[in-house]
C-alpha cells in the first residue's frame, strides 16, 4: 500500500530544464525547413502558376507589373517597326497616304496604341486601317496574348489574395500543453479556439510526436514522426469548433508516453506538432493551422482554466483566460506505473473483502454453534460451508 500511495504523490518539484532545441514547426505554424542544393530548378517553371502564387508579396507585385509593362513595350516596339518599315513616319503630313495606324507619329504613340489594344480601351484617336495586313495579324496576336496574360496574372493575384493563410491566424492554440488526470487516467491536453464568428466546417485535429530515434539495426532516424491519438478511433478528432475545446490524448499502452514519468518527461527531448484542418465557411476553401509544443511547454500537473460562462441568453467566451492553467493533484509516476498500482489496489480489495467476511462469519459461528441458521447465513453471505470434519465436531 505504501508503494501504491507513493505513486499518487506529486513528488518533489524540480525546475524545468532549459533547452536549445530547434523547432520543427514554429508557434505560428511556419515549418522551419529550408530546401537546399535543389539542382532540378526547372521543376519550378513547369508549375509556374504555383511558383508565382508562393512568392512573397513584393515579388508577386513586381512580376505583375513587369508582365504588363513588358508586353506593352514589346508590342509597342513592333507597332513602331511596322510604321517605320512602311514609311508611315515619313508621310505624317501627307493626307493622301494611308498609314497602318492613324495618328501614330512616334514610339510613344506606338506604346500608347499597344496599351489601348491590349486593355481594349480604344480612345478612338489611334485606329488601325484596313490597308495594313501585317497590322491586322499583329492586332489579333496581341489581343489573344493580352487576354492570356491578363487571365494568368489576375488569376495569380486572386488566388494569392483569397488564400486561407490569414484565416489560420484567427485559429489559436494554447501556449502550453498540460498533463493531468481525466477520469482516473493520465492525459496530455491542449486547447484550440476560433476567434471568428464564422466557423470552420468539418474541422479535424491531428497531433504528431517529433523525436529522433534509433532502430534495432542501428539506423538513426532524425525527426521521426509518430501519431498521437486524439480520438481518431472514436471520432473525437472531428470538432464542432464553436467555442474553445480541450483536445485530449489519453496516455495508454499504445501511447509513446506510456512509460514516461514526470522526471523522465522533463529530461526527454521531443516536439509535439498539432494540426487543425477544415473548410472556411465563407469561401469553402481548405484551411490549415499548425502549432507545436516543446518539452518546456508541457506542464505536468496542470489543467486549463474554464473560459466559457453562461450569460443572459447566450454563452460568452473569455479569451483573456485562454492560455491560463492551474495546478491540480497529479501522480508523478508514469501511466504504466499508475495502471499497475490501480490493478494491485483492485486485486487487494477483491481478495481482502471476502476474507474479512469469512472471518466475521467464523466468529459468529463459533459464538452461536455450528449448523442450522448459522450455516444458512454463511451461504447467504456468499461464503463456502465449512469442511465435513469441522461440521461433525
Amino acid at each position: 500500500m505504501a508503494q501504491e500511495n507513493a505513486a499518487f504523490s506529486p513528488g518533489p518539484e524540480e525546475p524545468p530544464r532549459r533547452r536549445g532545441r530547434q523547432r520543427y514547426v514554429e508557434k505560428d505554424g511556419r515549418c522551419n525547413v529550408q530546401q537546399g542544393n535543389v539542382r532540378e530548378t526547372y521543376r519550378y517553371l513547369t508549375d509556374l502558376f504555383t511558383t508565382l502564387v508562393d512568392l512573397q508579396w513584393r515579388l508577386s507585385l513586381l512580376f505583375f507589373v513587369l508582365a504588363y509593362a513588358l508586353t506593352w513595350l514589346f508590342f509597342g516596339a513592333i507597332w513602331w517597326l511596322i510604321a517605320y518599315g512602311r514609311g508611315d513616319l515619313e508621310h505624317l503630313e501627307d493626307t493622301a497616304w494611308t498609314p497602318c495606324v492613324n495618328n501614330l507619329n512616334g514610339f510613344v504613340a506606338a506604346f500608347l496604341f499597344s496599351i489601348e489594344t491590349e486593355t481594349t480601351i480604344g480612345y478612338g484617336h489611334r485606329v488601325i486601317t484596313d490597308q495594313c495586313p501585317e497590322g491586322i495579324v499583329l492586332l489579333l496576336l496581341q489581343a489573344i496574348l493580352g487576354s492570356m496574360v491578363n487571365a494568368f496574372m489576375v488569376g495569380c493575384m486572386f488566388v494569392k489574395i483569397s488564400q486561407p493563410n490569414k484565416r489560420a491566424a484567427t485559429l489559436v492554440f494554447s501556449s502550453h500543453a498540460v498533463v493531468s488526470l481525466r477520469d482516473g487516467r493520465l492525459c496530455l491536453m491542449f486547447r484550440v479556439g476560433d476567434l471568428r464568428s464564422s466557423h470552420i466546417v468539418e474541422a479535424s485535429i491531428r497531433a504528431k510526436l517529433i523525436r529522433s530515434r534509433q532502430t534495432l539495426e542501428g539506423e538513426f532516424i532524425p525527426l521521426h514522426q509518430t501519431d498521437l491519438s486524439v480520438g481518431f478511433d472514436t471520432g473525437d478528432d472531428r470538432l464542432f469548433l464553436v467555442s474553445p475545446l480541450v483536445i485530449s490524448h489519453e496516455i495508454d499502452a499504445a501511447s509513446p508516453f506510456w512509460e514516461a514519468s514526470r522526471r523522465a518527461l522533463e529530461r526527454d527531448d521531443f516536439e509535439i506538432v498539432v494540426i487543425l484542418e477544415g473548410m472556411v465557411e465563407a469561401t469553402g476553401m481548405t484551411c490549415q493551422a499548425r502549432s507545436s509544443y516543446l518539452v518546456d511547454e508541457v506542464l505536468w500537473g496542470h489543467r486549463f482554466t474554464s473560459v466559457l460562462t453562461l450569460e443572459d441568453g447566450f454563452y460568452e467566451v473569455d479569451y483573456a483566460s485562454f492560455h491560463e492553467t492551474f495546478e491540480v493533484p497529479t501522480p508523478s509516476c508514469s501511466a504504466r506505473e499508475l495502471a499497475e498500482a490501480a490493478a494491485r489496489l483492485d486485486a487487494h480489495l477483491y481478495w481482502s473483502i471476502p476474507s474479512r467476511l469469512d472471518e466475521k462469519v467464523e466468529e459468529e459461528g463459533a459464538g452461536e454453534g455450528a449448523g442450522g441458521e448459522a450455516g444458512d447465513d454463511k451461504e447467504q453471505n456468499g461464503c463456502l460451508p465449512p469442511p465435513e470434519n469441522e461440521s461433525k465436531v
